[in-house]
This record gives structure tokens, sequence and C-alpha cells, in this order.
């Protein structure tokens, strides 16, 4: 486990998210195998049907995913606290209400999973591809539950390697049952989504493992249960439920603007899925960065070192958006290559609309950059309502400009849809931070 209450603020919010980077890349590289090999094997509808799944798996995964990162936050201010017996409270009740919610969410997902599709009017030539991927992936889901939930606590202690290595167990293993049950047995799109799940199945059992053998403060004995009560799962719930919306709330204006491009049918679709995948690239560093900053934050937080936390915050902020500007130049310079990496074949239609969009979204990734570090910084420090509103701000936004760039500038219109949100959301991050660096620090002239 490391402290992070300790040395050079910059420096070990680096040496945390450098392993975040690395395992960001592998995920990356699953996901880019998992595209080349639906995209070269199956065909550019079987490359679109998977395409067509994102935002309504990012409504029901990212729930869950923001929810345990909730759990984590407080998990994180215990360490910093020094606060043992608090420690091992909040994992036990995170992860009860982890399974908890898992259950629930794969219950009531399997029950409306073609409704959703009917309602994102995903094209009928694609639905029963879309259909059978997503039945794959929401049918393991307390896999992917549990996966997040445990990475985020061993990350709330200082660790940011150990997740690490279960994400490339995973990555390796996923990439060699896509060959398996795609080419072997012709599975087809269910044979992607159900060796994602497998290889998720594994790194679970891997982190369990892992915190049985190297992690005593989340080693829980029977008495430990006894721990869990009302208050505790209230506390949990109160942090961990408006992250968890708010990544919905993200999730439905992703909804919203699948919803237009299903509109432009299926070459549109299919740049964008090439489009996001690029994004995952750019984004990647920028998200890992938020996740440090965040347990950063809150780790400081229990600590009451708050001049590190502002120290910390600048200086990623600068890092990230230098990141941002570098990264645009790269795309943009080399947009065929990271389009023909996902579809060789692609009608050269599809090659414009990608490009389009890594102009319209390339130019504003600095944007984006400000926005995960704010929002990290404030949900580190336990404060959910601001994260919140950012993300309600998001999908207003973002709906607006899709469906209104939709009628007005086509495929152009719609891609404009995502910087409109990033906008939005800093509208609210900007001052909020403004606001709560106030309150901190009329909080160390009383000594607090």
């Amino acid at each position: 486990m490391h402290d992070l209450t300790k040395g050079s603020p910059i420096k070990v919010i680096l040496l945390f998210t450098i392993p975040l980077v690395v395992g960001s890349i592998f995920q990356l590289l699953y996901n880019f195998a998992d595209s080349m090999i639906v995209g070269h094997t199956l065909g550019e509808q079987s490359f679109a049907a998977v395409g067509a799944t994102g935002s309504i798996t990012f409504l029901i995964l990212g729930f869950a995913q923001g929810l345990t990162g909730g759990f984590s936050v407080i998990l994180a201010q215990r360490f910093g606290a020094k606060d043992t017996v608090g420690i091992k409270r909040s994992y036990a009740t995170g992860l009860v209400l982890s399974i908890g919610v898992g259950l629930v969410l794969t219950v009531l997902s399997l029950a409306f999973l073609r409704t959703f599709l009917t309602i994102m009017q995903t094209p009928e030539e694609l639905i029963e591809q879309s259909h059978r991927f997503l039945k794959a992936i929401f049918g393991g889901m307390i896999a992917t539950i549990l996966y997040n939930y445990l990475s985020n606590s061993i990350r709330a202690l200082g660790d940011s390697r150990t997740p690490l290595l279960a994400l490339i167990v995973a990555v390796i293993l996923n990439v060699i049952l896509d060959f398996v049950f795609i080419l072997t047995f012709k599975m087809g799109v269910f044979g992607a989504g159900v060796a994602t799940i497998l290889a998720q199945m594994v790194s679970v059992f891997f982190l369990f493992w892992h915190i049985k053998r190297r992690v005593p403060q989340l080693q829980l004995s029977k008495n430990d249960w006894q721990l869990l009560t009302k208050k505790e799962s209230k506390r949990h719930l109160q942090l961990g439920l408006p992250m968890g919306f708010q990544a919905s709330i993200i999730a439905i204006g992703a909804m919203t603007l699948q919803y237009a491009l299903n509109q432009l049918g299926t070459e549109a679709i299919a740049a964008q899925a090439i489009a996001s995948r690029t994004d995952q690239l750019a984004m990647s560093p920028m998200v890992n960065l938020g996740q440090a900053i965040s347990t950063f934050t809150a780790q400081n937080y229990g600590a009451k070192a708050y001049r590190r936390i502002f120290e910390g915050v600048k200086k990623t902020v600068a890092l990230s958006v230098a990141w941002s500007v570098f990264f645009a130049v790269i795309l943009l310079l080399g947009n065929r290559t990271f389009s023909t990496l996902f579809l060789p074949e692609g009608s050269e239609g599809i090659y414009k609309m990608a490009f389009s969009y890594y102009l319209i979204n390339g130019l504003c990734y600095w944007i984006l950059a400000i926005l995960f570090v704010l929002r990290g910084f404030i949900q580190g420090l336990g404060k959910s309502f601001a994260p919140t509103l950012a993300g309600v701000m998001e999908l207003v936004m973002r709906a607006a400009v899709a469906l209104i760039g939709l009628h007005y500038f086509g495929f152009a219109g719609v891609a404009a849809a995502n910087p409109a949100a990033w906008i939005g959301s800093v509208m609210v991050l900007i001052p909020t931070t403004y606001i709560v660096v106030k309150q901190i620090k009329v909080a160390m002239v009383q000594g607090v």
C-alpha cells in the first residue's frame, strides 16, 4: 500500500497514475483487438452492431462504476486518517452493496434489453446482433462490478499496480478467447461478449487472492462482518448513488447522441464506433489523472493536508491539458491511420465522417482535460452534488446540440454534442472548485 500524503504531490500523483495509464493502454489494446477482430472477421455490419451498444452499456455499467467509485472515496479518506477499523467497515459495506446492486442491475437490464434497443431506434439490420452482444455483457455484469469495486478499493489504499496486473491478465485472456469464440466456435458478437465476461471473472479471482495474501487492511474475519450497520450503508450510498447517477446521466446524454446517429444510418454508426475508440485513447490519460487526483485528494483530506491538495490539483491540470493538446495534433495529422486500424475496408464516407469527428472533438480535448481533474478533486472531498449537477449539464447540452445539430448539420452537428457537453460541465465545476477551495482555506485559518 502507498501513502499519498507524503512526498512531492506531483511525483506521487504521477507514480500512482502511471500504472493506471498502462492499464488503460492494455484495456484499449483489448478494445482495439476486439473491434479489429469483429471488424476484420465479421464485417462492417457486426462492427456497427457492437458500436451501437456503447451508450446502453455505459448507462448500466457506468452507474455501477460510479457507485463503486463513491465507495472507494470513503475508503481512501479513512486510509489517509489512519482509521484501521473504519477501513474494514467501509470495505465490507461496499462489497455487500456492490453485489446487491449488481444482482438487481443484471435482472433489470436483461428484462428491458430489447426495449432499450428499440427506444434507441437501432437499425433493424443491427438490432439482433446488438441484442446478442449485450445479453452476454449484462448476463455477466456481476463480474464487471466486482472487478471495479475490488480495483477501486485497492487503489484507495494507494496501490495502482495490482489492478494493472489483474487487467493485463484479463486483456490477454480476453483476446485469446475472442479468437476461440469468434473464429473457432463461430459464436459471432455473442462470443465477443462472453470472452469479455470470462476474462473479467478471472481478474476478480486474482484480486480476491491478492487481498487474501497481501492486503491485511482488507482481510475480513467473521467479527468484521458485524461492523455492517444501517448507518454505514447509508453513508456509502449517500456518496455512491449520486456518483452512479452522475455516470448514468452522462450515459443518457450519450444515448441521445446514439439516437441521433441512428437516424443517419449504418455508415454514421460505424464512423462513430471508430471515433469513439480513438476518443478512448485520447481520454485515458485524462481519466487516469482524474482518478489519481480523486484518491490523492481523499487521502490528504482525511489527513487534513490541504495545501498538498491544492498543489497537486494545479500541477495535474497543467499536465492533463498538455497531453490533450499533444494528442489532438497527432490525431489530426494521422486521422486516416487511426480510422483504418478498425475498419481497413470501410467506405470513403465513413472515413470522412470520422475525420470531421476528430476535428470537432480534438480541438476541444483541453476542456475535457480540465473537467476530469476538477471532478476528481471535488469527488475526492466526498462531495457529490456538484459533479451530479455537472452531469445534468452534460446531459442537457449533449442532447440539445445532438438533436438540433442533426437537423441542421447532419453528422458534424451530432459530433459537436460532446464538446458542448464538456463546456456545460466545466461551467459547474469551475465555480464549485473556487467555492470549495475558499471553504477549505477558511477551515485552515480556523484550524479545523
